[in-house]
């Protein structure tokens, strides 16, 4: 049975957190620009000192700058902000140290036990890093029960590339999860949404059918006859219900309320109406669909998965005050695209190296859905 591992607070008691002085505070004087001396954040807990209090924000990210501001009843609270939303006026957290010298102490143990690690375990030891070579059994099992876990007590938020839409099995697992619930949100691209809707009014992605993978004759015209026809339907949603469809990711998460943010590219096709082509507006929207996630899943996408990861915190503090993990997982075919996303600082990542195809389909299945 999964239980979420306990949360250990920092000892405020001791020294030198006990006598640490308050952060100190400079107001922002330009929009969008922090004060000299500015502290980032990072992905762990940061507890900042104000008024005599250690204080922890309750949303955080990588990267972002620290405002001090007051809630509801008038208390000091934390907001972590993009330097580029920063407002004149904001008081902005100072100081480069992380050991509360400064009034700032940075938090990456909360969530270790004493009785973790293999006592006993030898020094030296074959296949400890992660790579096409490595047994993901127990990470799936761990999964399952993750999983099975949050879908009544958390938020799963799915971040996925293209590649489901070219596979019949994929796009079923993956409609399969959204319909069981384990799907509270999808962060995609233009693609995902176009092969998935070409997928479910023509039988083909990309103009190949999606079971045998054969190209159909004038199929390249295929996509983009479906980006026209959402674009006069007015948006997704509105095609997906015009067109009575039933079949695939889109049209699973449409019928169960799941939101979607589709961010777009450069080379994006048409694009739907529903991609929102501005990338700072799109990062936005990522982030607020991330606050809300307790666990998140990236597949075959790297450069969805690296903005994934800068933004997702390696906690959260829910509704109640308690302080809890957000899972992350990175699954792609190649080892380089979750290095690559480790090398990002986002250090408490799980990477599975797997087609996600072939990913999609063991879950739904361990899952009993399939």
């Amino acid at each position: 049975m999964f239980t979420l591992p306990a949360y250990h607070e920092p000892d405020f008691g001791s020294s030198p957190l006990s006598g640490a002085q308050d952060a100190l505070l400079a107001s922002v004087e330009v929009d969008g620009v922090a004060p000299e001396g500015f502290h980032s954040t990072s992905m762990y807990p940061e507890y900042v000192r104000v008024g005599g209090r250690w204080l922890l924000a309750r949303h955080s990210r990588m990267d972002a700058s620290i405002v001090v501001g007051r809630d509801a009843s008038g208390a000091p609270e934390l907001r972590v902000v993009e330097n580029r939303n920063l407002r004149r006026g904001d008081l902005v957290v100072l100081g480069r140290s992380e050991d509360g010298s400064e009034g700032v102490f940075v938090h990456p143990d909360g969530f270790a036990s004493p009785s973790q690690g293999d006592e006993g375990a030898d020094a030296f030891s074959f296949r400890q890093g992660r790579s096409r070579e490595t047994a993901f059994a127990s990470d799936y099992d761990r999964l399952y029960e993750l999983l099975r876990h949050e879908r009544e007590h958390g938020s799963v938020v799915w971040v996925m590339g293209p590649a489901f839409a070219f596979d019949a099995d994929a796009r079923h697992a993956m409609q399969l999860m959204v319909e069981g619930g384990y799907v509270d949100g999808v962060m995609a691209g233009n693609a995902l949404a176009t092969h998935d809707l070409e997928a479910a009014t023509l039988h083909t992605a990309l103009g190949q059918d999606i079971y045998t993978q054969r190209s159909q004759r004038n199929g390249h015209y295929n996509h983009l006859d479906v980006i026209n026809r959402v674009r006069r339907a007015g948006g997704v949603e509105a095609f997906v219900r015009q067109e009575g469809i039933e079949d695939g990711i889109v049209a699973s998460c449409v019928r169960r309320g799941v939101p979607m943010v589709l961010a777009g590219s450069i080379r994006d096709d048409g694009p739907l109406p529903d991609v929102i082509g501005d990338a700072y507006e799109a990062q936005g929207a990522m982030r607020g669909m991330l606050e809300g996630a307790t666990t998140v899943i990236c597949l075959a996408t790297m450069l969805h998965t690296i903005a994934a990861g800068n933004m997702t915190p390696s906690y959260t503090v829910t509704p109640d005050g308690a302080v809890r993990p957000v899972y992350f997982y990175a699954v792609d075919v190649s080892e380089f695209v979750v290095n690559k996303l480790l090398d990002r600082g986002s250090l408490s990542a799980t990477p599975i190296i797997a087609n996600v195809q072939d990913f999609i389909t063991i879950l739904a299945r361990g899952l009993g859905l399939m």
